[in-house]
């Protein structure tokens, strides 16, 4: 099976999705050609999303070849846009925009849907439709904005839906995926990956040889399971070097300099940094600006700590990249750079060091999966994720040591109640921020204060790349919000985000 990626931020997981109905898949870019696409001679094919306009030019195009070849064609957002456009139907802008959660309506019992619901929720991301089908299609489902939200054409084996069902939130997506796969285009469901660890254990031996490695820990679990991995692959090559940049949350650098290395055996260098990052965020608004000072700092703390590990220079450095980090920062075909990760579009132009990235092919939910498999305490597995950059962009402004203690109290406060309330499992994760440039007027102690709002952020994912806002019990959040503007000094607001990604981010920034 093949996905032909059009810079979608979920192709990745359009894959994924096809591997957990036990059938190969693998991802190739728009630009191949339909002959090379051919000659891999796949089953089938699926097209996924991308943030472009087929009618506008530069636009990715599709190779009617593909269409024409007699091989099942499965189109998703853009792809079942570009579809449509290929064979004659029409797309345009119909000034109607959905994101997120909506009611998707059954129009027959075709082999897409046969059995499912009728009226079923999906997640939408598009300000495009599809206004015509081509030709031989039937319109098989539709929502109150978009006429045609899916069409199939039975003969040619060839579909499409305007949704994304390879994202959780569309409730019978994944069902919807394997009726095509199995079904309509007659895969047999029989694959089963080897295991990730192996694999990677066995590529990280070939590129790294007998050389020194390092790996930066910054504190969450895709550095430790990173690490883990690579420790299995090289053993004493290996040192780990937890730079405390003076931007996690409570208790968190105490905690990977216990509990990872009780885990795991590793050698541990720490590098004492708070006063070296703060120095260089002074006076920094600027989000992208911070990401990338945070990344340049962390290189240079591990550029002076490999010289202190070894006489020789170390050549290789370990990062915990995920899949969501790389396609974020613009790493994929055609995909939109959302912003600069500081270890991937934040790294400095002179990085002296080869990068060592097991993890980066994967989502969040399959490296805890990983580093469950690889013995690391559930502590550090399932701890909320939390950014590189850490509080540095959890703060609207300029980030100080008096802010950072704020924010660090703040959010404390707010892991302690999710944590008390049995939640930890319910969310994905609860970025707390804080508005430091806004100052709200608030009444404290009978006296008018002009103290500064903090924003929670909770929200449900799977993998981060769409997310929804969680549902938090009203006795939890009032607690939460009771607690903070008592025991904080500084904040006398606390807000909700109710927005699901897209349209909006997991962090502020």
């Amino acid at each position: 099976m093949l996905v032909v990626d059009f810079g979608a931020q979920y192709a990745q997981l359009i894959a994924r999705r096809v591997r957990e109905a036990k059938i190969y898949s693998e991802i190739v870019p728009h630009t191949m050609s339909a002959r090379e696409m051919l000659a891999k001679k796949p089953k089938a094919i699926i097209l996924s999303g991308g943030p472009s306009s087929v009618y506008e030019s530069g636009a990715p195009t599709l190779d009617e070849e593909l269409l024409r070849s007699g091989l099942p064609v499965f189109g998703i957002c853009y792809g079942f846009q570009v579809m449509a456009a290929t064979l004659g139907g029409e797309v345009g802008k119909t000034g109607a925009r959905e994101y997120g959660r909506t009611e998707l309506t059954v129009h027959s019992d075709s082999p897409l849907f046969s059995g499912l619901p009728k009226t079923q929720q999906v997640w939408m991301s598009h300000g495009d439709s599809v206004l015509q089908a081509p030709k031989g299609f039937t319109v098989t489902g539709s929502t109150s904005q978009t006429p045609v939200a899916a069409f199939e054409s039975a003969d040619r084996k060839l579909a499409g839906v305007q949704y994304h069902p390879e994202v959780v939130h569309s409730t019978y997506g994944q069902e919807v995926l394997q009726r095509w796969l199995i079904n309509v285009v007659g895969c047999d469901a029989a694959w089963t990956s080897s295991s990730i660890a192996e694999e990677q254990i066995e590529r990280i031996r070939t590129q790294v040889g007998g050389e020194r490695v390092i790996c930066g820990l910054s504190g969450g679990v895709d550095s430790a399971v990173a690490a883990a991995i690579v420790q299995r692959a090289v053993g004493a090559q290996l040192t780990c070097v937890f730079v405390d940049h003076g931007l996690l949350r409570q208790g968190e650098a105490e905690q990977v300099e216990r509990d990872f290395v009780s885990a795991t055996g590793v050698t541990l260098k720490v590098v004492d940094a708070k006063e070296k990052f703060l120095n260089a965020l002074a006076g920094i608004t600027d989000p992208e600006e911070k990401r990338k000072i945070i990344g340049r700092e962390f290189i240079r703390s591990f550029e002076g700590a490999a010289r202190e590990i070894a006489t020789n220079d170390v050549k290789f450095l370990v990062q915990g990249t995920l899949y969501p980090d790389v396609v974020e920062s613009g790493g994929g075909t055609g995909t939109a750079n959302i912003k600069s990760h500081h270890n991937v579009g934040g790294l400095p132009d002179d990085l002296q060091f080869e990068l060592v990235e097991p993890l980066r092919t994967l989502f969040k939910d399959e490296v805890r999966s990983l580093g469950l498999e690889l013995g690391l305490p559930e502590e550090i597995v399932w701890r909320q994720p939390f950014p590189g950059p850490g509080l540095g962009i959890r703060i609207i402004g300029e980030v100080t040591k008096d802010r950072l203690e704020l924010l660090r109290h703040a959010d404390a406060i707010a892991r302690e109640e999710l944590h008390n309330a049995g939640l930890d499992r319910e969310i994905w994760q609860c970025p707390v921020v804080l508005l430091a440039d806004v100052h709200s007027v608030g009444v404290q102690g009978d006296g008018r204060t002009y103290g500064h709002p903090i924003v929670l952020r909770p929200v449900s994912s799977e993998d981060a790349m769409t997310a929804d806002w969680s549902r938090l019990p009203n006795d939890v959040l009032a607690k939460i919000s009771n607690r903070i503007t008592n025991e904080v000094h500084g904040v006398n607001r606390v807000v909700l985000d109710i927005t699901s990604k897209p349209p909006g981010t997991i962090e502020w920034e």
